[in-house]
């Protein structure tokens, strides 16, 4: 264990040392009053905090964070706490050198996970997002950086009821932002030089920070933005209430704000619903069109995105896809040939209905981002994950795995290809995080496969992503895509692919 005494938190705070890194686990920063309140900020802190301990979750229906990343089940994942009212926590991963010999302020990266809006996926805690490695990293390419990874609230408990405020995930987040901006100097960070990055749902959060220009110069945005979960109406938002009051009262005499979070897990459970949205905002009006206040911005997919809903579509009967093709009126022949939709063929129109869905809400989106970005000349990097599942390589390079290859919280060196890509993203995100050109701006990188590291130019991205069914989805009305993605989509997303 190492102390820190913290001058803005006028605290002794006791961490985890490691070989080469600190890490500061379970600071609070910020504290929920009751349910659905909006989160207030800590004024003071205990004589001596205690950061050894990872702090609890929200509340949450349980899923196996293995199954998607198809780690093998004799690792045993910890069983993490949660609590509605201390989810409020964050930990930040310092390299051990910068607290004896600190000469200048460190770049830092707060980290946003994923999880459909719904559950923790990749925690430190779980090691799917333990920071530790890419620290450590940091500190041997001679460019040391800090990282704090957040926690904050999930599911109904973010979402609210009708009388409450609305989108408490955001504020949480924004909470913990400010938290960075008045404490990170303690920790030896620059708040100057903060980078915001997300996966999954996490991009799709750090999007809207970026949108509504949260404190930071820089944002990566992994496998999700607000076009993959735009902010949900009014109306949908109440019905999803309502749902969730609807098993509640199966369950007793209760409502959103009384029921025990035990009945409302039940109550979410028996719900089924998968995936959670930011509502509509006023701050969040023209997002499609903005690019904030940040200076620079990183986007990065992987090659099989749509897993998410593979095992949805496999169960969908080619009517139904051939139907919802059809609903992209005089395009739909156009559609259904370009993602090779035939009623008499139903593994290729699945396959092809999934390859949509991957198309859409992923790659056409960081196609349509860069193209602003450069409009507005503002520096904008674009990569791909094209490694394989080390565990199971016919997996290939799926949603999910890019926390596997870039954190490193498990052992790899049974796939050294894998652990040579890992090595080369840790490389090329710190060298974004220290406002660096990790690669040519008029090329896309590529990592993997078979641990290999490469710069695209247009036609060597072409073979990689399918650019031109992309460039045919860019010239349909949004209205259409929606309505095909919708009509393909509702109802069979899920981690547990």
């Amino acid at each position: 264990m190492l102390s820190l005494q913290h001058g803005s938190l006028q605290s002794t705070l006791t961490g985890i040392e490691m070989s080469s890194v600190v890490q500061f686990r379970g600071i609070p920063y910020g504290q929920i009053p009751e349910r659905f309140a909006q989160p207030q900020t800590i004024t003071t802190y205990p004589e001596r905090l205690d950061c050894t301990r990872y702090g609890p979750r929200c509340p949450q229906v349980p899923i196996d964070v293995g199954h998607l990343l198809r780690i093998p089940r004799e690792h045993a994942l910890p069983i993490e706490p949660e609590d509605e009212y201390q989810c409020l926590n964050l930990d930040v991963v310092i390299p051990k050198t910068h607290l004896t010999v600190a000469t200048k302020k460190l770049p830092v990266m707060v980290w946003i996970h994923g999880g459909s809006q719904a559950v923790t996926f990749g925690s430190a805690a779980s090691g799917v997002c333990d920071m530790t490695k890419i620290v450590e990293d940091s500190l041997h390419l001679g460019k040391s950086i800090i990282v704090v990874a957040i926690q904050y609230r999930l599911n109904i408990f973010a979402f609210g009821d009708d009388t409450s405020s609305k989108n408490l995930s955001l504020q949480d987040q924004a909470l913990a932002l400010k938290w960075v901006q008045n404490h990170i100097s303690g920790f030896g960070g620059d708040p100057n030089r903060v980078t915001v990055a997300g996966e999954s749902a996490g991009a799709v959060f750090s999007h809207a920070h970026l949108v509504t220009e949260a404190p930071a110069r820089q944002y990566i945005l992994s496998s999700g933005s607000l076009h993959l979960s735009p902010p949900l109406p009014q109306d949908k938002s109440s019905a999803m209430r309502q749902l969730v009051q609807k098993h509640l009262r199966g369950l007793g005499d209760y409502n959103l704000r009384s029921a025990p979070v035990s009945i409302v897990i039940e109550a979410l459970k028996q719900s089924g619903i998968q995936s959670w949205y930011i509502q509509e905002d006023p701050r969040l009006e023209n997002w499609q069109h903005s690019t904030g206040a940040a200076e620079r911005l990183l986007l990065s997919d992987v090659q099989n995105e749509a897993i998410l809903w593979h095992r949805g579509m496999w169960a969908t009967d080619t009517n139904v896809i051939v139907n919802a093709f059809d609903l992209a009126g005089e395009n739909g022949p156009e559609l259904k040939r370009l993602y090779n939709i035939h009623l008499e063929r139903p593994s290729a129109s699945k396959t092809g209905a999934l390859d949509f869905l991957n198309d859409c809400r992923f790659v056409l989106p960081i196609k349509k981002m860069t193209q602003m970005w450069r409009m507005a000349q503002k520096p904008v990097f674009r990569c791909l994950l094209d490694e394989l599942n080390p565990w199971q390589p016919s997996s290939g390079s799926h949603h999910g795995l890019d926390l596997i290859v870039l954190f490193g919280g498990f052992d790899l060196s049974f796939s050294p290809t894998v652990h040579k890509t890992g090595i080369q993203m840790r490389k090329k995100w710190i060298e974004f995080i220290h406002s660096e050109e990790p690669w040519s701006l008029d090329l896309s990188a590529a990592f993997g496969p078979w641990g290999e590291f490469r710069q695209l130019d247009d036609v060597a991205l072409g073979s990689r992503r399918r650019m031109r069914q992309v460039e045919f989805l860019e010239t349909l009305d949004h209205k259409v895509i929606d309505q095909v993605f919708m009509a393909l989509a509702v109802g069979k997303i899920s981690l547990l692919n």
